[in-house]
């Protein structure tokens, strides 16, 4: 085997071995010495042990550290005690006692060279077991045959828990990682690290430099940091780690190392940086594990993460090139090798008899007949992670990009776009639900659609392009390749997982858009809605308005976040409940958010277009206020429950609503009878078009905006005993159904959206009533539970809400994850009902902390639920 010891000394009467000893290995002879030395005295493991260990899973960890710089850390006197630290040395250069067998490599400094030995053999594994060199660190690069450095063929992120955090919480943020790697078209692999953390390695192509390749894992751990501020920091301060995952990206430098995969670790038990499965790094006993359970874990199951480093022998991915050592033939493929079918990946992805997603058949031609169409699509993915699919109409597929930020909104911030395999044509038009399970499983719906003008394409570098949206209007984009070659595959060759390839998407002055052949809107600008196609003519909104409108959507924020001045302006942030108002030819139809009609249910409203000039659709809030001017969300609710049109009636007269106005999507232009879009318009210029086209009154209002002072608007908020306020760039459009950086709400208080998923029967006067709801939030597993809410009820809601729970009964839980503690006597219900809680904190295991009872968002379907 070429794992084993061929052992020509003789043990001493104790059982241990002699005090010297020489090993045949691999055909190399090794003197060990001390073999019986303790160098784990917690455990007792000897030398001996350790070098056993490291002859036995030489045949797994051989392929991931072969051919890279190996840096040594030696225990020669063991690891430290509880009471006594061992001592240690960190060597990167060889000694003269190397035996002359150890392969090495030089990498020269600026002043200095250093020769590192490259572990490629079980001998070189056995000769660093006799040094007590138990931890091996290796780049995430090797050398070629010539010894220089090749581009890093995988990425790494350092999940380490800062003080109040463990394991658990890594496994949290490694399943978000996972998320957004598995959107960039990466299979991520998690290594329990031995110490404290989580390592997350995904095999790369080896066509980006350690910069390009540092630069992505960057931007990854910042967009995990902004998604989940409570859980996740990327920046390496210690004062920031408290109670958070730092995310650890600058591994992915050429100058920097990671601990192997299998290697030992110097602490006080022999732990391993052992790879795991995804499964493993659900199971709540989650923990780091020593030598022998990782031998045992081999014999029975192999390497989880034998895929990072299979491939050629040397060591690049499946189907990946090593530079400069293969030459393609003269159609671009490696000689021997045919053409592939473009859309070959895409349907090896795919079940057709399970998706609604369109597969189309193979013809069996190599490749997809090329075209001179020009059409592209913008689809929003709810996925494991929300993100944008970015695709360009090219020879004959629709070549794509996952924006797992979205599409950038100002020229001042580029956004990751990640491209993934090519789709067919038909996927243009495809909305629908993918199933659970499938590849890309989530809702798809249609962002933006149209037609796109050719600026520049160059083939894996740069796609310039002016797209023409039905939805967004025009927009200038360019698509920049992070680095390397090749980012969309050899002409005419669909890209394999290997060679998926990081870009930026930026969105360019309009230098070269075609105008639109518009004129007269509202504020006297062009482009208010016609919009000009790549052949010239001009198309009206008609396409657009088979879709609903719906609102844009904010994301959270803090009073402590950099509104850079004069860029964004302030409002209020209102308690109330979501609608669009469509005015025309003095009618009024409200909808929500979720496209409910709610227009019967506030007949003093059902004038609104009198104080509108013109036909117009206007985005706002409907709120109600209590005896003292104030928003009451429970005087709203009460209006809500309201179906009997008697008692809708009286409540007109006792509790009357207000439209609050805060935004214009659409209004009569001057001379034209129908309205135009002002989607592609600003803030500042869809403000001023409100403000002038609305007379404020009894049933309208347009409150103030602050310009450039948060503070005022927050002491504001707070006098008038609002929720918060929100953030808008003073430069961004509107884009409907987007939750956008571009607004960002601020809270006086922390609030939580959940859905209702059961309940538990509670004590004393409560015994045969609710005593808690059991709360979750829509998840890519199904409903993930977050913690229970008991307080902020009074008992006419309590009978209310057991009515209501006691008619969606059902048998089982509609979590996936509630602890049985929580689970014990509860009453399951279908996930069906949306309520809102406050809270003080979420806690690290991703529970609300002392959250209390809001009341029902009967505006709200569970599908809208997000976590804050």
């Amino acid at each position: 085997m070429p794992g084993s010891l061929v052992l020509h000394g003789e043990r001493d009467n104790t059982g241990g071995m002699a005090h010297q000893d020489v090993v045949t290995v691999g055909g190399h002879r090794i003197t060990l010495t001390n073999l019986d030395k303790v160098l784990y005295p917690e455990t007792g493991t000897t030398k001996a042990e350790v070098a056993a260990y490291y002859a036995a899973v030489a045949e797994v960890m051989i392929p991931h550290v072969r051919d890279r710089p190996a840096t040594r850390k030696r225990w020669v006197n063991g690891v430290g005690t509880a009471d006594k630290a061992g001592q240690v040395f960190f060597q990167k250069n060889l000694d003269d006692a190397t035996p002359d067998w150890v392969t090495r490599r030089t990498i020269e400094h600026s002043d200095h060279s250093n020769e590192y030995p490259l572990v490629n053999n079980v001998a070189t594994l056995t000769w660093l077991a006799q040094i007590a060199a138990l931890e091996i660190h290796v780049p995430q690069w090797r050398f070629r045959r010539d010894g220089t450095a090749r581009n890093p063929d995988r990425m790494v992120l350092d999940l380490d828990p800062g003080p109040g955090v463990g394991l658990a919480e890594c496994a949290e943020v490694a399943r978000l990682a996972r998320t957004i790697l598995t959107g960039m078209g990466l299979d991520p692999m998690p290594v329990t690290s031995g110490s404290k953390g989580i390592h997350l390695y995904a095999a790369l192509d080896g066509k980006q430099t350690s910069d390009d390749v540092s630069a992505i894992a960057h931007e990854l751990a910042r967009a995990l940091e902004a998604d989940h501020p409570d859980l996740v920091v990327s920046d390496m301060k210690r004062s920031l780690r408290d109670n958070k995952v730092l995310v650890d990206w600058s591994q992915n430098n050429a100058s920097k190392t990671t601990i192997a995969p299998y290697s030992l670790r110097g602490t006080l038990r022999p732990f391993v940086a052992a790879p795991r499965t995804w499964r493993e790094l659900a199971s709540p006993k989650l923990a780091q594990l020593e030598y022998p359970e990782v031998l045992r874990r081999i014999a029975k199951r192999g390497d989880p993460l034998a895929a990072l480093s299979a491939g050629s022998s040397s060591g690049q991915n499946p189907g990946a090139t090593p530079e400069g050592e293969r030459a393609d033939g003269p159609d671009g493929e490696p000689d021997g090798e045919p053409a592939r079918d473009r859309l070959h990946v895409y349907r090896s992805r795919r079940d057709p008899t399970i998706t609604p997603e369109p597969v189309p058949a193979h013809t069996g031609e190599f490749a997809a007949t090329a075209g001179e169409g020009r059409s592209f699509v913008i689809q929003e993915h709810h996925a494991r992670a929300l993100h944008w699919d970015f695709r360009l109409e090219h020879n004959g597929v629709l070549v794509s990009w996952a924006l797992p930020k979205g599409v950038p909104t100002t020229p001042k911030q580029n956004h990751l776009a990640v491209q993934t395999e090519e789709h067919p044509l038909e996927y243009g038009s495809f909305e629908g639900e993918i199933p659970r399970g499938e590849y890309g499983a989530g809702t798809v719906s249609l962002w933006d659609t149209g037609t796109y003008t050719l600026e520049k394409w160059r083939e894996g570098k740069e796609v310039i392009v002016v797209l023409h949206g039905d939805i967004h209007g025009d927009h200038r984009y360019a698509l920049i390749h992070t680095g390397g070659s090749g980012g969309s595959g050899r002409s005419g060759q669909a890209p394999s997982a290997a060679e998926k390839s990081n870009w930026l998407i930026h969105l360019m002055a309009p230098d070269n858009a075609t105008p639109a052949e518009d004129e007269g809107n509202p504020d006297g600008t062009a482009n208010g809605g016609l919009h000009r196609t790549s052949n010239g003519t001009t198309t009206s909104l008609s396409r657009r308005k088979e879709r609903p409108l719906t609102p844009m959507l904010a994301t959270v924020g803090a009073a402590t976040d950099d509104f850079v001045e004069n860029e964004w302006a302030f409002e209020m942030k209102w308690d109330g409940y979501r609608a669009l108002a469509t005015l025309s030819g003095g009618s009024t139809r409200l909808l929500s958010r979720n496209g409910v009609d709610l227009t019967a249910n506030y007949p003093e409203l059902a004038r609104l277009a009198d104080d509108v000039e013109g036909d117009a659709v206007i985005d706002g809030e409907i709120v109600a206020f209590d005896g003292h001017g104030r928003p009451s969300f429970s005087r709203l609710q009460k209006r809500a429950k309201l179906h009997r049109s008697a008692d809708i009636t009286a409540a007109t007269r006792e509790n009357p609503v207000r439209f609050i106005a805060f935004d214009i999507l659409e209004a009569t232009t001057p001379g034209r009878a129908k309205p135009v879009s002002l989607l592609t318009h600003n803030y500042d210029e869809r403000r001023n078009i409100l403000e002038r086209v609305t007379t404020s009154g009894k049933r309208l209002q347009v409150p103030p905006a602050f310009d450039s002072d948060l503070a005022a608007a927050l002491e504001a908020s707070e006098s008038l005993g609002l929720e918060g306020v929100m953030a808008k760039r003073r430069d961004s459009p509107y884009s409907p159904g987007r939750r956008s950086r571009a607004w960002v709400k601020i809270k006086h208080q922390h609030s939580q959206e959940v859905v209702i998923g059961g309940w538990r029967p509670g004590k004393g006067k409560r015994a045969d009533s609710i005593g808690s709801l059991l709360m979750g939030i829509p998840a890519g597993d199904g409903l993930h539970y977050v913690g229970r809410v008991g307080t902020g009820f009074d008992d006419d809601t309590l009978d209310a809400l057991r009515a209501e729970l006691d008619d969606l009964a059902i048998t089982d839980t509609p979590f996936f994850d509630i602890p049985p503690l929580d689970a014990a006597g509860a009453h399951w219900a279908q996930p069906v009902m949306v309520g809102e809680v406050e809270f003080a904190e979420w806690t690290a295991t991703g529970k609300l902390r002392q959250p209390t009872w809001r009341g029902l968002r009967l505006d709200k379907a569970p599908e809208d639920v997000v976590k804050e």
